[in-house]
């Protein structure tokens, strides 16, 4: 009988780091993998950011931190949502964690109660519902498709909730699928909330930089709702900073409160010397990022004009993040050497033995009809990726 909870038993490991770790296994035995599985940019912290961070050392900012984070950074996040977003938020209503992922737990533990019912749209991010279940949580799931650019309508948002709804989770631009709602879009969701009052809304929207259509739209910029909605964020993706593991909620002062004691509890206040190079990357403007997305955005046109090519896969253009989400239904029950393909985790594993490229199966995303792939690499990976890709489905028949 193992001595171990129910609680850690009834987790799942996370796909995007299982897939991430095999494709490292493989590399280490001398095999030429592509790794296209993990969200992560390619880019280095910025020069500026860094010398904070080493500053920071040198002036001896060595010791325990506030548990919601500094009052400089607090006031710099206040002041960025205020600056890109025209959101007012006074820096008591800022908590900073180590990293977003801390912040999404912060929230949903100490707003979901056992059985209460948290709203997700498929596909989701991977840790989303496995967060809904330490807190005993139900998740209840929206389905998407790749024609509808895998967003949600507002009739579909009524037909989920219930009584027993507490939470709303989504991000935009989504991890996988790369989709971003719209202003007109999230006002209609948000005329949905209005009807509800007993539901809250989880916006992350850590990818908030990586947008390639318009400036970013927060559920969060309507007056009605706006007390209800928690907004995810961090640097990690905007600014490269993913070792650095800092996040943050904006939310109201009572659950910014809630979140302090969680933490408090649990992890206390985030490192000092990240703290700092934090500061530093909101006061120091967006040129590094707008250069960074600029890139992104020719390595996106890129695959996306690679992964068209390839006969039944189902893609469509992203509009934000770095992920393609591409429906692979075309290959189920194909076979090569053998081996016959029943599901999207099936074909992901495929690809790493046969490709010798690493992707995530989208059974793990709450999406059993596709897969992941990072286009955070450089443009000479990508295109020796697809091509791999492109051979390994062609022998399945």
């Amino acid at each position: 009988m193992s001595a171990l909870s129910d609680r850690i038993n009834n987790l799942s490991e996370s796909q995007t780091i299982k897939m991430a770790k095999m494709g490292r296994e493989l590399a280490a035995k001398g095999v030429d993998v592509i790794s296209l599985s993990f969200g992560e940019p390619d880019f280095h912290t910025p020069e500026h950011i860094k010398e904070a961070a080493k500053k920071a050392m040198d002036d001896n900012f060595t010791y325990y931190t506030p548990v919601a984070g500094y009052p400089e950074l607090r006031k710099a996040i206040a002041k960025k949502l205020k600056d890109e977003n025209n959101l007012d938020y006074d820096f008591t209503e800022i908590v900073v964690s180590t990293g977003a992922k801390q912040a999404i737990a912060n929230a949903v533990l100490c707003l979901v109660n056992p059985g209460e019912e948290v709203i997700i749209p498929t596909p989701y991010w991977v840790s989303y519902s496995e967060v809904v279940k330490l807190a005993e949580g139900k998740s209840v799931f929206i389905d998407t498709t790749v024609e509808q650019n895998f967003k949600i309508t507002p009739e579909q948002l009524e037909a989920a909730i219930t009584p027993n709804s507490k939470l709303f989770m989504f991000s935009s631009p989504s991890n996988p699928t790369g989709s971003l709602y719209s202003k007109a879009e999230l006002e209609g969701l948000a005329k949905v909330f209005e009807k509800h009052p007993h539901v809250y809304i989880l916006s992350d929207e850590i990818y908030e930089h990586i947008n390639y259509v318009d400036k970013h739209e927060s559920i969060a910029q309507f007056d009605s709702i706006k007390d209800r909605v928690i907004i995810i964020n961090g640097f990690s993706k905007g600014y490269a900073m993913t070792g650095w593991r800092i996040g943050y909620t904006a939310s109201t002062k009572e659950l910014a409160n809630a979140f302090d004691k969680m933490q408090g509890q649990v992890t206390s206040g985030t490192c000092s010397i990240t703290q700092r190079a934090g500061t530093a990357a909101y006061e120091g403007g967006l040129e590094s990022v707008l250069q960074m997305r600029e890139q992104f955005k020719k390595r996106r046109d890129l695959v996306y004009g690679l992964l068209k090519e390839i006969d039944g896969l189902k893609v469509n253009l992203p509009e934000g993040a770095f992920y393609f989400f591409p429906d692979v239904t075309a290959f189920f029950g194909k076979s090569y050497n053998g081996r016959t393909i029943n599901d999207c985790d099936e074909l992901s594993i495929y690809l790493l033995e046969e490709a010798h490229v690493a992707t995530v199966g989208g059974l793990s995303f709450g999406d059993p009809k596709s897969i992941r792939l990072s286009y955070a690499a450089a443009e000479d990976k990508l295109i020796e990726a697809c091509k791999r890709i492109r051979r390994a489905l062609e022998q399945l028949q």
